[in-house]
């Protein structure tokens, strides 16, 4: 299919063309975290498959997307928009605190958020690797993304002296590269620890960078 069939408008069943649009796009993403997420994985999954398991047809599988990679972008973005979600909630909650307790409440929220359900987890640290370059380049923007959260946080640290003043790119960047592997490797069972101890671990080493061994906070 080079290109999506044009969609109905008008209501039907009480329901705009929109809102049905959003309601077809919504279970194929739903079929997708099953599909993708558990079994058979997304590259064994086909577009009559995933049509079936969102109780749709393929003719209304391309009305909302061209490919089933489009559907597994789509996806992924999901995936971290619902954990960005939950960091930014914990960080609105946490403002107030000093910076171990804030750092503690967003991480605990983040991977509470992802590691809530396993599929999530697949499509965030497993999936999304390799498929394309296409793919590959949206997940590290994801990863600039979360990078951009961090560093402007220890800024803001530095800022009003809880931090030491630097440029944390590069320590931001090393960091969500433990976060990743270190969540992905606890879902996949091969880390003896709780997901409290996990956490500890990395705000731990969060802490660390933000507050490297000699530095004082300011009085």
């Amino acid at each position: 299919m080079t290109g999506r069939l044009r969609q109905p408008t008008g209501r039907y069943g009480g329901k705009s063309a929109e809102e049905r649009q959003e309601e077809r796009r919504r279970r194929f993403l739903d079929a997708a975290l099953q599909l993708f997420g558990d079994t058979p994985g997304f590259r064994s999954t086909t577009v009559a498959a995933l049509s079936e398991a969102a109780g749709l047809s393929t003719r209304q599988f391309y009305e909302e997307f061209r490919t089933i990679e489009d559907v597994l972008a789509a996806l992924h973005l999901q995936v971290n928009d619902w954990a960005e979600a939950a960091a930014l909630a914990a960080l609105a909650d946490a403002r107030h605190l000093p910076l171990a307790e804030r750092a503690d409440a967003i991480f605990r929220a983040y991977a509470a958020n992802v590691t809530a359900d396993p599929r999530r987890t697949r499509i965030t640290f497993v999936e999304i690797i390799g498929v394309s370059p296409r793919l590959e380049e949206q997940r590290l923007q994801r990863r600039s993304r979360w990078v951009d959260f961090i560093c402007a946080e220890a800024a803001a640290a530095a800022a009003c002296g809880e931090a030491a003043p630097r440029d944390y790119r590069l320590a931001a960047a090393a960091f969500i590269g433990s976060v990743n592997g270190l969540l992905h490797d606890w879902r996949a069972g091969w880390v003896d620890a709780t997901l409290d101890e996990v956490v500890d671990e990395l705000v731990r080493q969060l802490l660390g960078i933000l507050r490297p061994a000699g530095w004082q906070p300011d009085a």
